[in-house]
């Protein structure tokens, strides 16, 4: 939660992109105090009052005034107790305890299926499903919904699907596909309409300073090297699925997009691109590669799921649907390397390649810090993966921290509180039951989610009416 604000550099694409996730200092780790939440009147604005938990804070007690206007609400000063004012306009004030305040989740991988295929996911179900997490910002991609965000004119479908059916914002990709790929004018008119980036177009990109997302796997190995010719393996287990994607696609996929990417470099060709690498599952030979070409300067960032951090591919019972995904969910020993390269700074951020009927848009501060708690995750370093990176992937100076000038996007959350998953939990409001994670402890539960200053969540409830924005690249 960095005070002050930051504006966005134009012309050193080092500044934009190029910038490496260093693990965090032991003395960094000390996290910031736990707060009250208060809510003002008159003057519509937004309190919190942070209590400082450890000795390095001791001495700090910090109020966040925020103004609520219309869809704009901003956080407008940040002062010492000692420095307030008094005032008779504060009003009613509403004391969330011992809750944790932090900047709203960004998820900047999330399929809403909206237009086309609402039976699945919408915007209406998707969004509040979000605000009930704690995520005040999706990034949706481009395909499941129909038609794909691959024009001027499907995003502009997009856009008018959005307006007042969204209850956090939602950012746009779009999608790369032969009809454009060659086609420099009908790239630049989906660029210019406002998408925050691509997947899958590197050279365009370095002209309009986003990123290149790329779901990478290719497919190496024919079936008869795999080891599945012979038919013995059983169709229902997890383990012969995990065969038919190994480690090696993963990592071929990744060879052949760092190939290219030195041209982001300072002084590069496609100097002002970036390339992401997207749910990222193979800690070994395919971090490896990300590593070294972050260390030659290459403009490259990588996310990993919660899900490849929660569970292991040993613990799936045969004929559980719910775990299938790509790339798959690796062994356990994989695992544990996942969560060092998290910490150690080599994965970047997190997303939750939330598709419907998965657990993961709705739960990721409670599953990340849920399964993290046992290797010393601190609510700082949740805050900088699902919020400050992510905002900077995609373009979001005003959003992913608590500071000044910066929108009002706000989680308030317990990490403490434990409860079991079940059909009754608030955030299952499309498909309920089908959860990965059901029948499970976990651990945070949130209070109260506000989006541009407006309450979108509480206890439970949603707003009656969506406040969401649709974003656009500027």
């Amino acid at each position: 939660m960095n005070a002050g604000t930051r504006e966005r550099p134009q012309s050193d694409k080092a500044e934009v992109f190029n910038w490496q996730s260093a693990p965090l200092r032991p003395e960094q780790k000390k996290f910031l105090p736990l707060p009250t939440f208060s809510r003002g009147g008159m003057d519509n604005l937004l309190q919190w009052r942070l209590f400082p938990l450890l000795t390095l804070l001791a001495s700090l007690v910090v109020f966040f005034y925020v103004q609520n206007r219309s869809k704009a609400g901003k956080i407008v000063s940040i002062v010492k107790e000692d420095q307030k004012r008094p005032s008779s306009k504060l009003g009613h004030v509403i004391d969330y305890g011992e809750a944790v305040v932090m900047p709203g989740l960004i998820d900047v991988h999330v399929h809403l299926d909206d237009p086309g295929r609402t039976e699945w996911e919408g915007f209406p179900s998707g969004t509040k499903a979000a605000a009930a997490g704690g995520i005040t910002t999706l990034v949706d991609m481009p395909l499941n919904n129909f038609p794909s965000t691959v024009s001027r004119e499907t995003f502009e479908l997009k856009i008018q699907s959005a307006k007042e059916r969204i209850y956090v914002d939602v950012g746009f990709w779009g999608g790369l596909v032969p009809e454009n790929a060659f086609n420099k004018s009908a790239l630049e008119d989906l660029l210019n309409a406002g998408v925050l980036g691509l997947k899958e177009g590197l050279s365009l990109l370095a002209k309009y300073r986003r990123p290149l997302l790329v779901h990478a796997e290719i497919e190496q190995d024919p079936i008869s090297n795999l080891g599945l010719e012979d038919g013995d393996d059983d169709a229902r287990s997890y383990s012969t699925y995990l065969k038919t994607r190994p480690p090696s696609w993963e990592e071929a996929a990744i060879r052949e997009l760092l190939t290219v990417t030195k041209d982001t470099r300072i002084g590069g060709s496609a100097a002002g691109a970036h390339l992401h690498i997207v749910h990222l599952s193979d800690s070994s030979s395919s971090l490896n590669l990300i590593k070294e070409a972050k260390n030659g300067g290459d403009s490259v960032t990588v996310e990993t799921c919660p899900h490849y951090l929660a569970f292991s591919a040993e613990e799936i019972q045969d004929g559980d649907t719910r775990f299938k995904c790509s790339p798959p969910i690796r062994d356990s020993a994989n695992k544990e390397k996942l969560w060092d390269a998290l910490l150690e700074g080599h994965i970047d951020m997190l997303s939750s390649d939330h598709s419907p009927t998965l657990p993961e848009l709705k739960l990721l501060d409670d599953v990340t810090w849920s399964y993290g708690k046992k290797y010393g995750v601190t609510l700082e370093q949740l805050a900088s993966w699902w919020g400050e990176r992510p905002a900077k992937l995609a373009g979001q100076e005003s959003k992913g921290s608590i500071a000044v000038g910066n929108l009002a996007d706000v989680v308030v959350w317990e990490p403490e509180v434990e409860f079991d998953l079940d059909n009754d939990y608030p955030v299952y409001l499309k498909h309920p039951g089908i959860s990965a994670y059901m029948g499970r402890k976990l651990y945070g539960k949130v209070s109260a989610t506000f989006v541009r200053g407006n309450l979108v969540y509480e206890e439970g409830k949603h707003a009656s009416a969506a406040c969401g924005v649709p974003i656009l690249a500027k």
